[in-house]
């Protein structure tokens, strides 16, 4: 006799979090060091060619590293956190609780990480705060009926859902273990070698 009924736990989508201006602020940068270092390979003199591609092997992973790269990756077992210079994976049973103040942040095991591609803008808390004030007819003694959610500061309503996520997954077993840190060498690898080759040629040229 067969059964349809599924035998395992269905499987969750991570879910990615990023900032898209980081994102395109990178995207803008990268575009106008490669026809700044392009035109100098191009047309420069000398040693001039080669500290230009020793510029681009040094900046590029750093722009990356600041703007492109920061991702936070939730799914139902774990919290992944890629920031410019490091991953952290938080299985999360680990994770104490996530916030947000002046940056978003998740502490857990006793260290707090920060969240690079959440940012946190005061701005719009406060505007946030405004609304919710208005709804709620503070200052004019009346209240205002919830006839629609107000809206709030993303990164609240991120680490709001993040804090859900954790309530609900901390108890399964693929969420026990501990906290991972692993430095990103890809990044500073190239960063580094393009940082001494442009002295190298510096002091020598």
């Amino acid at each position: 006799m067969s059964s349809d009924q599924p035998t395992e736990e269905p499987a969750y989508d991570d879910r990615v979090y990023r900032s898209p201006m980081a994102t395109v602020t990178g995207v803008v940068l990268l575009a106008l060091l490669a026809w700044l270092c392009g035109d100098a390979v191009v047309r420069g003199a000398g040693n001039i060619p080669w500290i230009a591609l020793a510029v681009a092997l040094c900046v590029t992973p750093l722009i990356v590293a600041f703007t492109v790269r920061p991702a936070v990756f939730a799914g139902a077992d774990r919290l992944r956190v890629r920031n410019p210079f490091r991953v952290i994976e938080l299985p999360w049973a680990a994770v104490d609780t996530v916030r947000a103040r002046f940056s978003a942040e998740v502490l857990a095991e006793g260290a707090t990480y920060q969240l690079w591609s959440i940012p946190v803008s005061l701005r719009e808390r406060k505007k946030a705060n405004r609304r919710q004030a208005g709804r709620l007819g503070l200052g004019n003694g009346q209240a205002k009926a919830p006839d629609e959610e107000v809206r709030r500061a993303s990164a609240d309503k991120i680490v709001e859902d993040l804090r859900e996520l954790q309530e609900r997954g901390a108890s399964r077993p693929g969420a026990q273990g501990p906290v991972k840190v692993s430095w990103s060498y890809e990044i500073i690898a190239p960063a580094v070698v393009g940082a001494l080759i442009l002295i190298v040629l510096l002091a020598t040229g």
